[in-house]
């Protein structure tokens, strides 16, 4: 290690982005610690498609491994067996993973953060053969693994009881959001009002279970429902047409920072039905845009929205529907959740997670 800085090297092989949350962490923390840290010096280990196109957030250089991110197997393969080899040829003092999967032998100081372990919680919502690859990985990443960092309790407590890891040897590190500037939100919005909602189309993200309530809303008083986050063709289209809401849903692929923000602003509310979360990033991501929350009764959402969001069972589709129309149907509620929502989001930020971050890194080296 040199007496004049550390050198980080990250795990970036997975990183395409499109893969959501994960990769949000990777941008909002990485510039966070560089930033705070001049002692500090990154290298990241990425992909080909990475290596050709450098993102312009990480703050150092990339790495190539021959493969694609876009290839889950051979990305998968190249974590667990080359990331680590590569970080040690290129003198890394500290090896940090950041999308749940790591080396399966450590051969020098490794972090990774563990946002959710769902396929061993939650298995049967992991498609097929994939789950036993995904229950595999996760069991030899957490044995192999110097520290992990977790970005919530909920998930610390999976992976103490799960995967028998020491909880000394966990360290919960919440994720932060970009702050935004935002104007108070409109009592004369016009037009038919709509709900956000959006991510994956895994079955924990319980989209169906939304479109069953959407279905139970009256329809002089449903709001349009707008789902971003499809990849191809979009598995709910049948199940729209199927409970009659094809002029009541929108369903719309990924769509770019820029337009996520302006559904944020316009939008009467975001909904989130998971049945499953590391964290909830979308709720902290919602309320920093002053777009009121509603969300599903789960012990992680709570440690993220607090009382400044409106709950509902996610397993009841009346609940939800109720828990809409609540909202939807009452303006001075939306303003009231949206300055409570923009204040405490603003208590999550990245720079806290870097500074709880570079102090694991330390005490590693």
């Amino acid at each position: 290690m040199s007496a004049v800085s550390l050198r980080i090297a990250v795990d970036l092989v997975y990183f395409t982005g499109r893969k959501g949350g994960t990769e949000s962490y990777a941008r909002g923390l990485f510039p966070a610690l560089a930033a705070a840290n001049d002692d500090f010096r990154f290298v990241g280990i990425g992909n080909r498609e990475l290596a050709e196109q450098p993102p312009d957030w990480f703050p150092g250089e990339i790495v190539a491994l021959p493969v694609s991110g876009e290839n889950r197997a051979a990305w998968a393969a190249a974590v667990a067996l080359a990331v680590g080899p590569r970080a040690r040829a290129i003198g890394a003092d500290v090896l940090h993973c950041p999308s749940n999967f790591g080396p399966v032998v450590r051969l020098l100081p490794t972090v990774v953060t563990v946002h959710d372990i769902l396929g061993i919680r939650h298995p049967e919502w992991v498609q097929g053969s994939l789950a036993r690859g995904v229950q595999a990985m996760s069991r030899a990443t957490v044995r192999a693994a110097s520290r992990i960092i977790t970005d919530s309790e909920a998930s610390a407590t999976d992976v103490h009881e799960l995967l028998g890891r020491s909880r000394a040897d966990i360290d919960v590190i919440q994720l932060g959001v970009k702050p935004v500037d935002v104007l108070e939100r409109s009592g004369e919005r016009t037009g038919r009002p709509f709900v956000l909602s959006g991510g994956n189309r895994m079955a924990h993200k319980n989209f169906d279970g939304l479109l069953e309530a959407w279905a139970l809303i009256p329809a002089a008083e449903r709001p349009k429902l707008v789902i971003t986050g499809s990849h191809g063709d979009d598995p709910l289209r049948p199940v729209v047409r199927r409970l009659g809401l094809t002029e009541d849903v929108e369903l719309r692929e990924w769509v770019s920072s820029e337009e996520l923000a302006a559904l944020y602003d316009r939008a009467s509310a975001y909904v989130f039905p998971t049945l499953f979360e590391g964290f909830g990033l979308p709720v902290l991501e919602a309320m920093a845009r002053g777009c009121p929350v509603i969300g599903s009764d789960l012990p992680v959402l709570h440690e993220v929205g607090g009382d400044d969001m409106v709950y509902f069972d996610p397993y009841d589709h009346a609940s939800i529907a109720a828990a809409v129309r609540k909202v939807v149907n009452d303006v001075d509620a939306q303003h009231a959740l949206a300055a409570a929502g923009r204040k405490r989001a603003a208590t999550f930020t990245w720079q806290r997670a870097a500074d709880a971050t570079a102090e694991v890194y330390r005490r590693l080296v």
